[in-house]
C-alpha cells in the first residue's frame, strides 16, 4: 500500500516533500471471513483499505489499461522488443491475426478486477450488519468509497470488453453477460451515492494523509467522463436515465466551483521526468483522483508499485533522467506534430531523442521506434545512474516504480464542463490553453472539434485519448486511428499498417479471454472480431 517516500536522493528528484505515511499504509486482512469480521468501523476501515489495494493491483499483470489505451489510440504505436511476440501489435492493430496464439492477453486483468470487484461488493453488502452507533456520516462515507470503487473498475471494464457479467453481490456464480445498459445503471448509482452523501470537504482541507481516498469531488468528476463516454458511444441523450446533461454539468461546475482545485501553474511540473528537481508533487491540487503505489514491491506477494510504468520507457537503454524501460507504447509522430512549437506540453508530454540530443543507440532492439516515448510516466534514474527504487535498496525496478497513477486532473474537469456547455466554457477552456502557451497565448472558439483537438494536446498519454475517439463514434474512431507510415524494426525501416475495417469489426473492443470463456462452459460469448 502507499507510503510517502523516504527522503533520500528520489525526493530531490521527485520533490515529494516531508515523509509521512498516508492512509493507505494499512494493510488489508485477508484471512478472515465475513462470520467473524464486519462488526466495527475499524473492521469497515479495514475492508475499506482492501477495497483501494483492490484497484491497486488490477494492472499489476497482464494489459494495463492506461497503457493499452494509448496504444489502441493514435497516439501510440505496440512497440516493444524487436524479438518479442506481437501482443501489443494485436491490441493496437485490433487484428487476432498479429498474435493468433495471445487468446488470453487480458487473462490476469479479467481476474484482478473481479477480485477487486468481490472486495467491494463484500463490504457494500455488510453495510448493514456493521454497528455504526449514530455515525451515519461515517458509514455513507465508507459506502460511498466502496461504491466509487466498484464504479470505477465496472467502468474500466464495459469500455474494455463492452459485454461483461454484472456482480453487485460478494459471489463467485457462472453468470452471463449483461446488457451494458444495466451496468452503466450500477456505475451511475453507484457515482450519484457518492456524490451525493459524502462530505463537501475541499482539496485544500484534507489532511495530507488522507490524500488519495476518494471524495465527493472525485465522484462528480468521474460521473462526468462516464456521462460523456455513455452518451457518446452508444449515441443516447442522457446516462441510463439516471443523470441528464444538465445534471452533469451541475456535477462538473460543483468540482470547478467548491472542490478547491485549482491548475498547477506549470505543465511540466505535472510530470517528474519532465521537472526534475522541480516537481509539484504528489496529489497536488491539480489531483482529483490518483491510484497510489510506492516502491515495496517484491516477488513474495507484496504489490505495491506501479508495474506498468516499465512497459513505456526507452528499450533496455537509460539516459539521466529516464529510466531504463520495455519499449512499449511508443510515441507515433502524428502527436509529436500535433503540438504547436509554443506548446509547453510538448516537451513535457514527449521524449524526443532527437530534440533532447539523447544518445539513444538500442535501436536495433526496439520495435516499431518512431524516436518518441512517453516522458508522463516514464521511469528515472538517479544521477549516479541507478534506477530510483534503488536508492530505496529495492533492487526490483520492474516491480517497485512508485509514481501515482493520476487518472482525473482539474484541467480534465474544466474541459469537460466546457464541452457539456457551461456559461463559463470559453473561461474554462481559456484557463487551459493559457497554462499551456503562456506568453504565446491566442484564443480560440470554444467550439467542439477545437474542445477535442485541446483535450488531446492535455491528456496526451494519459489512458484518455482512445476513449475520447472512441465517444465520437466507432466509425469517425476508426478512421483516425487507421493509418500507413514507416517504423524502425530492429533498426530497418518496416511499414506500419493500421486498418480502419478492424476497429469496426471490433467496436473498438477488446477480447474477452478465451480461458474464461472455455471455464463459463459457453455462458460467456467472444466479442465480434476476436
Amino acid at each position: 500500500m502507499k507510503a510517502i517516500k523516504i527522503c533520500t536522493l528520489a525526493v530531490l528528484l521527485l520533490s515529494l516533500g516531508a515523509c509521512k505515511k498516508s492512509f493507505l499504509d494499512t494493510e488489508p486482512i485477508t484471512t478472515v471471513t465475513d462470520v467473524n469480521f464486519y462488526k466495527t468501523p475499524k473492521d469497515a476501515y479495514t475492508a475499506l483499505v482492501g477495497c483501494y489495494d483492490g484497484l491497486q493491483v488490477v494492472w499489476s499483470e497482464g494489459i494495463a489499461l492506461p497503457v493499452a489505451a494509448e496504444v489502441m489510440s493514435d497516439n501510440a504505436f505496440g512497440g516493444a522488443g524487436n524479438s518479442d511476440g506481437f501482443n501489443y501489435q494485436m491490441i493496437d492493430e485490433f487484428d487476432k491475426a498479429r498474435s493468433p496464439s495471445d487468446q488470453n492477453l487480458y487473462e490476469r486483468n479479467w481476474i484482478l478486477y473481479y477480485k477487486a470487484l468481490y472486495r467491494c461488493n463484500m463490504l457494500i453488502s455488510k453495510m448493514d450488519q456493521i454497528e455504526w452507533g449514530n455515525n451515519a456520516t461515517l458509514r455513507n462515507s465508507y459506502e460511498s468509497e466502496a461504491r466509487f470503487l466498484r464504479a470505477y473498475l465496472l467502468f474500466d471494464m464495459v469500455r474494455l470488453w463492452g459485454n461483461i457479467p454484472l456482480l453487485t453481490e460478494p459471489s463467485a456464480e457462472n453468470l452471463p453477460q449483461s446488457n451494458p445498459d444495466e451496468v452503466y445503471k450500477v456505475i451511475a448509482g453507484d457515482l450519484k451515492f457518492a456524490a451525493d452523501n459524502m462530505p463537501a470537504t475541499g482539496y485544500a482541507a484534507q489532511p495530507v494523509g488522507e490524500r488519495g481516498r476518494v471524495t465527493k469531488y472525485a465522484a462528480e468528476a468521474l460521473l462526468g467522463r462516464v456521462f460523456l463516454f455513455y452518451t457518446g458511444y452508444y449515441a443516447k441523450g442522457d446516462l441510463v436515465g439516471l443523470v441528464s446533461k444538465n445534471e452533469a454539468l451541475t456535477y462538473m461546475e460543483d468540482v470547478i466551483s467548491n472542490g478547491g482545485y485549482g491548475l498547477v501553474e506549470d505543465f511540466a511540473k505535472l510530470w517528474p521526468a519532465a521537472s526534475v528537481g522541480d516537481y509539484a508533487g504528489e496529489d497536488n491540487k491539480e489531483t482529483v483522483f490518483a491510484i497510489k503505489y510506492t516502491y515495496t514491491s517484491d516477488y513474495n506477494g507484496n504489490t505495491d508499485g506501479n508495474h506498468w510504468m516499465v512497459m513505456v520507457s526507452m528499450r533496455e537503454q537509460a539516459i539521466f533522467p529516464y529510466g531504463n524501460g520495455w519499449g512499449g507504447q511508443t510515441v507515433s509522430p502524428k502527436l509529436w506534430n500535433a503540438y504547436s512549437a509554443t506548446d509547453t506540453r510538448k516537451s513535457a508530454s514527449i521524449i524526443s531523442i532527437v530534440d533532447e540530443k539523447l544518445p539513444f543507440t538500442n535501436q536495433g532492439k526496439t520495435r516499431e521506434y518512431t524516436g518518441y516515448w512517453g516522458k508522463k510516466y516514464s521511469v528515472m534514474i538517479g544521477e549516479d545512474g541507478k534506477p530510483l527504487p534503488e536508492s530505496f535498496g529495492n533492487p526490483n525496478f520492474q516491480i517497485a516504480q512508485f509514481q501515482d497513477y493520476v487518472s482525473i486532473r482539474y484541467a480534465d474537469v474544466l474541459l469537460m464542463a466546457a464541452e457539456l456547455g457551461s456559461a463559463n466554457a470559453q473561461s474554462y477552456f481559456d484557463m487551459v490553453r493559457q497554462r499551456a502557451y503562456k506568453d504565446a497565448f491566442t484564443p480560440l472558439p470554444v467550439t467542439p472539434d477545437n474542445i477535442m483537438k485541446e483535450r488531446r494536446l492535455e491528456l496526451a498519454l494519459e489512458g484518455i485519448r482512445y476513449y475520447d475517439l472512441l465517444r465520437q463514434g466507432v466509425d469517425k474512431a476508426a478512421q483516425q486511428i487507421a493509418e500507413t507510415t514507416t517504423v524502425l524494426n530492429g533498426g530497418a525501416p518496416t511499414q506500419k499498417s493500421i486498418v480502419a475495417a478492424n476497429v469496426i469489426a471490433t467496436k473498438g473492443l477488446q477480447q474477452i479471454p478465451y480461458t474464461q470463456i472455455n471455464l463459463s462452459n459457453g455462458t460467456l460469448v467472444q466479442n465480434p472480431g476476436w
